[in-house]
């Protein structure tokens, strides 16, 4: 099939601006023109960036503003204060110690052997001269016997020596008398008087051994009686180290069996006090302590010893400080951690104030506070009182002190008046800091 195109006009429209319509019959139709471009013109972009860059400067600006005047508005000063009181005032010294009995006997043998027999255990109450033990009394016994052969020999000894000494005798007193007739010569007369002397040192000497085997059985009975362990002392047995069938031997250390307490209604505390809280304790002072088992019970109790001795440990100089308590309820057991409070100072009704008000200085000023006195004189020192809303300082003179509060020895103070102890400031409050924009 032949498609013959007809050739445009020339004041028609070219062909880059026409298209071919599909079908049977493809024709050329116009194409539809292009929206043109929209161009913005170059003065009114400029102004929209001014407009931007004033706004922002002036948001900074503002800002500024309100952060300046926000530091340095006045702050509001609030006055914590505290009463001055009257009541009492103590400087203690606090240290730790152990609870023991105040008297505790160690009871051990004097001889080796086997533990035949015990009689006592823990917490057996046991009276003087009780056997709290036995040891096999057997070895012991065997030499006593022994003993008491040589002493019956030795008696027997004497018995022969005293008889030849009656016949020296009557040779003697024979020869004598024939020595004065002549009939005998004269160195018989001294061989009768030889064997005279002779027989009573004989007796003598029996007498002797006599004694001697005497004190040694004795000795061997004395032996046979420490194998009976009994107690020395009225009081409660605390400790026991030996078991039945247990061989003790006696060699350069006497050992430990049993340790009984005497009383233990009356216990006592070593304190360990270091040396700088020495000075002011004495015997006499009260104190007072608490431990473990019973930490709301307070004990008190009396110190009656100052151990002159030091104990070193790791270059820490430390005293033994006794105190004495009683314990009628047998709370207090030997071995328990007591953390005492020794009373070295003590002052009833006296005008006192707050520690805190003697380090206290308005605006960050040093406080005046002197070293902490000990007498009556008192150290100088200064408290700040409230008047006219404005803090006041008052000059006084301070004496003893407890970490808690202080006595006024001079000073114009009466019970009753608020001395300053600390300030807090405080900001505006928002309702009045609002703020010139609000983004």
């Amino acid at each position: 099939m032949n498609v013959t195109i007809a050739t445009p006009p020339p004041n028609s429209t070219s062909s880059a601006e026409m298209k071919v319509l599909p079908g049977p019959s493809p024709q050329l139709v116009p194409r539809m023109p292009r929206p043109a471009p929209m161009v913005v013109a170059p003065v009114r972009r400029h102004r929209s960036r001014w407009v931007l860059a004033i706004s922002v400067v002036a948001i900074l600006g503002t800002a500024a503003v309100e952060m300046w005047r926000m530091s340095n508005a006045p702050a509001t000063v609030h006055y914590v204060t505290a009463p001055v009181t009257r009541g009492g005032i103590s400087r203690a010294v606090t240290a730790s110690g152990s609870v023991n009995p105040v008297t505790t006997i160690q009871v051990g043998t004097y001889v080796s052997g086997v533990i035949q027999e015990l009689f006592c255990d823990y917490n057996t109450q046991v009276r003087k001269g009780q056997l709290c033990a036995k040891i096999d009394p057997r070895p012991y016994q065997t030499i006593v016997d022994q003993d008491r052969a040589n002493v019956s020999t030795a008696r027997a000894q004497l018995t022969k020596d005293q008889t030849n000494l009656r016949y020296a005798q009557l040779t003697y007193d024979r020869t004598t008398e024939l020595r004065e007739r002549g009939v005998v010569s004269q160195d018989t007369l001294d061989t009768a008087q030889s064997a005279l002397d002779q027989a009573a040192a004989q007796v003598e000497l029996d007498k002797s051994t006599i004694e001697q085997h005497q004190a040694a059985l004795d000795a061997a009975a004395l032996n046979v009686a420490y194998t009976d362990i009994v107690s020395p002392v009225n009081g409660t047995v605390v400790s026991r180290n030996v078991t039945m069938g247990q061989t003790v031997a006696a060699s350069f250390q006497t050992p430990t069996l049993f340790l009984i307490a005497t009383d233990l209604t009356q216990m006592q505390v070593d304190a360990n006090v270091s040396e700088s809280d020495i000075g002011g304790i004495t015997v006499g002072k009260p104190a007072t302590f608490t431990v473990e088992a019973f930490p709301t019970h307070v004990f008190n109790g009396t110190v009656t010893q100052v151990r002159q001795a030091p104990l070193t440990v790791q270059n820490v100089v430390t005293y033994d400080v006794v105190i004495s308590v009683p314990n009628p309820d047998g709370l207090l057991m030997p071995g328990m951690t007591a953390t005492l409070r020794i009373t070295v100072e003590q002052r009833n009704d006296v005008l006192r104030i707050p520690d805190q008000a003697l380090r206290y200085a308005p605006g960050g000023l040093q406080a005046t506070v002197g070293t902490a006195a000990h007498g009556r004189t008192g150290t100088t020192a200064q408290v700040w009182m409230i008047r006219g809303g404005r803090p006041i300082a008052v000059p006084l003179a301070v004496g003893l002190d407890d970490d808690t509060h202080t006595e006024v020895v001079q000073g114009e103070l009466k019970a009753g008046d608020q001395v300053v102890t600390s300030e807090q400031k405080g900001e505006e409050s928002a309702t009045t800091r609002v703020p010139f924009f609000r983004l």
